[in-house]
């Protein structure tokens, strides 16, 4: 035994000891409390977020005179991933080899001229993961972005810089490239819009590629106006109406991957399009066996790929698929400056290149022949009115510098949802819901090939219902039950009861009243609603709902209590007492209603 232990075992009996280690641990708790706030304050603190690698200003084009329109884009500020070419400067690709052994670019990249040809001015370069061959957002030579929702965890990459410039309010949008999730992942992470849209419609030229099938430019914002403009500006759309219904397909199979309840995702959504027009109700599928019968060319990859989660591996392999395809272009692209420099590299950065520097390319013709298939799959799947709606990552940031580095299992969790777009060429947009135990948590809504307008206009028209409804789901009381397989008409139901408690009578209402939407056939639903509407003093509308709830249950003693409360108040005694009476016939013993069938009896005689 160690002298200290010794120590206590002898004076075990003293009281004062046990106040000192008391103390002890107290003050050991109190200062390991203070250091992680005033990291994180420090890290909060730190310039810009650490989003930029280099700050500069270049301001827009002149306005065209009258009778010329605004310049759309007039006013807002952009950062760019430093995966551009702005001339003048370097373009750096993430990595400070790649810089030292390139030359200062001549031309403006054509995305970084077509923003500011529509008035906005470009502020800086950002930070991103090194070679864009990341999902993390770490960078070991320019440091991580600190992610502004959560600055102990990753932005995620690897356009992360751009995405922490936006959630920072640094900038009021920013421009990066996705090619395998690199601006919808650290949009999920960071909570904001980000859009990839559909492949080729974007010039990259300017643009230093990763893999040429897969790479898109994309562009993040906090606001899905500026989301909308930027859009239209970048792919020269027009502003002509063009009504068409909408039809939302859930991948159920993807949501039960990811670990954000349903209430706070596909809930959300449902309601949020349940009150607006010209959207269908919306349909279900389970997106891993439509792809497995519609893309025959998988089938050979499905054998080779491990069973990740019950349900998805043929989505797995699809997303296994898609790092083969990046890492054969990467090679093609990269692999002669890769042997010569020998760059120096982070370590999970390098594992990567070196895979596809070691890549065999014999099943090529493979991959793109998959490609083309899911292109026409996921076509034929969506038509000219559907869209798509799945998780956008299966799971949470995880926090920076973690010792084991980023787990093998959770990157292929990562790249299985952001598969789907990049092997279909399709456009998708990432949409913030709000958060899920202090996660950003977002959804994605995928639609088809050249539907950019759609899906765009999409987001603007339904945002204002979803915000609506991410309130009502954030601002109720905690529930006692919300393991995300709870039903959504119970979840309203708690709500109401919240509401209730915190005598927000009105409100309750109208929870019990979205309960009995969903539901219509529970009585406690009917019989909660009578107890609101007796507090606001709507005795007709609570009769009503007891007689419905008693209608559903003949023994809801408490439907017969609240009748009777409000027939008394009407003034219907003789009615109110043969409520009370039937409550005492299921409850012999009850008080209240004893008292009340009393005090009737007096009132009638």
């Amino acid at each position: 035994m160690t002298k200290p232990l010794a120590l206590i075992k002898e004076h075990a009996s003293n009281p004062k000891l046990w106040v000192v280690i008391g103390v002890t641990v107290a003050g050991i708790v109190v200062l390991a409390e203070t250091r992680r706030r005033r990291r994180k304050a420090m890290l909060m603190n730190r310039e810009d977020f650490g989003a930029f690698v280099e700050r500069f200003q270049i301001l827009p084009f002149p306005q065209p005179p009258p009778p010329a329109a605004k310049q759309s884009l007039s006013g807002l500020t952009f950062a760019i991933k430093d995966i551009f070419d702005v001339k003048g400067y370097v373009t750096g690709f993430g990595n400070p080899d790649w810089r030292r052994t390139h030359d200062v670019a001549e031309k403006m990249g054509m995305v970084v001229t077509a923003l500011l040809k529509n008035g906005a001015t470009c502020v800086g370069k950002t930070v991103m993961d090194e070679l864009g061959m990341g999902i993390t957002g770490e960078n070991m030579h320019y440091g991580t972005p600190i992610n502004p929702q959560m600055p102990s965890f990753v932005p995620g990459g690897s356009s992360s810089g751009s995405a922490v410039a936006v959630a920072a309010e640094l900038v009021d949008f920013a421009v990066g490239t996705d090619t395998i999730g690199c601006i919808r992942i650290p949009a999920a992470f960071c909570g904001i819009f980000g859009f990839r849209p559909s492949h080729g419609t974007v010039s990259m030229i300017g643009t230093i590629p990763n893999s040429q099938s897969l790479d898109t430019i994309g562009w993040l914002a906090r606001d899905p106006s500026v989301l909308h403009r930027v859009g239209y500006a970048l792919l020269q759309l027009n502003n002509v109406e063009t009504r068409r219904a909408r039809r939302l397909i859930f991948a159920d199979d993807l949501f039960q991957l990811s670990k954000v309840p349903k209430h706070k995702s596909e809930y959300v959504i449902s309601k949020a399009i349940g009150n607006l027009s010209g959207y269908q109700p919306p349909k279900h599928i389970n997106l891993d066996q439509y792809i497995a019968s519609n893309v025959p060319s998988l089938k050979g990859f499905r054998g080779e790929s491990t069973n990740l989660e019950n349900g998805t591996s043929t989505l797995k392999a699809l997303s296994s698929v898609m790092v083969s395809l990046q890492r054969c272009e990467f090679k093609t692209n990269h692999e002669e400056w890769v042997k010569s420099v020998k760059p120096k590299l982070a370590p999970d950065v390098s594992n990567h290149v070196v895979a596809a520097i070691n890549t065999k390319q014999e099943n090529v013709k493979t991959l793109y022949k998959i490609r083309t298939e899911t292109q026409a799959c996921v076509q034929s799947l969506l038509k000219d009115d559907g869209m798509l709606v799945i998780p956008t990552v299966a799971d949470p940031p995880f926090r920076l510098n973690a010792k084991k580095g980023y787990p093998a299992e959770a990157h292929d969790r990562a790249l299985i949802p952001s598969s789907i777009a990049s092997m279909s060429a399709c456009c998708q947009v990432t949409v913030p819901l709000g958060k899920h135990d202090g996660c950003p948590i977002s959804v994605s809504f995928i639609s088809y090939h050249g539907a950019d307008k759609f899906l765009l206009d999409t987001v603007l028209d339904m945002y204002t219902s979803l915000q609506e409804q991410v309130e009502i789901v954030s601002n109720s009381a905690p529930l006692p039950y919300t393991n995300g397989n709870m039903d959504a008409s119970e979840l309203l139901k708690e709500k109401g009861n919240a509401a209730f408690k915190g005598k927000q009578w009105n409100k309750a209402a109208n929870y019990y009243t979205e309960a009995i939407k969903l539901n219509g056939k529970n009585a406690t639903y009917y019989c909660n609603r009578a107890a609101a509407y007796l507090e606001l003093g709507c005795f007709q509308q609570a009769e009503e709902d007891c007689s419905k709830a008693i209608s559903l249950d003949k023994k809801n003693v408490k439907a017969y209590l609240r009748r009777g409360t409000a027939r008394e108040s009407l003034v219907r005694y003789q009615e109110a007492a043969r409520d009370f009476e039937s409550a005492l016939v299921l409850e012999p013993h009850n008080k209240v209603a004893s008292l009340a069938e009393r005090r009737l009896r007096k009132l009638m005689s």
